[in-house]
């Protein structure tokens, strides 16, 4: 990661998750891409969801992160997929009442990189 990113990223983090009322168009293309570079080593798939793999030296404490996430995710009132095995967490995100990607996304994105940290 570059200072750059990690400044940006950083950003993204300390804003707060806005909820969705449904009646806002997905992001698409350079909008997405744009937050993206905002992040570190997330992936926005088929412009659906974000994912990201986060690896740990064993399963406690990948399950710590996962708690942790889980926290942020109620204080949020948004939820990604969190997918827990040994040594590792695969996270996914995306505004499921409009079944694509919002600038939410993105920030919890951030929170989690942080939460990581």
């Amino acid at each position: 990661m570059t200072e750059e990113t990690s400044n940006t990223s950083a950003k993204l983090a300390e804003r707060d998750c806005v909820p969705c009322t449904g009646d806002a168009p997905p992001l698409r293309g350079a909008e997405i891409q744009a937050l993206l570079d905002q992040l570190e080593a997330w992936e926005a798939v088929d412009e659906h969801h974000l994912r990201k793999t986060y690896l740990f030296p064993d399963f406690a404490e990948a399950l710590a992160f996962v708690n942790r996430i889980g926290a942020i995710a109620e204080a949020y009132d948004h939820h990604p997929d969190l997918h827990l095995a040994w040594g590792r967490v695969r996270v996914e995100i995306w505004t499921h009442a409009i079944d694509g990607l919002t600038e939410s996304d993105f920030i919890f994105s951030a929170k989690c990189d942080r939460a990581y940290h």
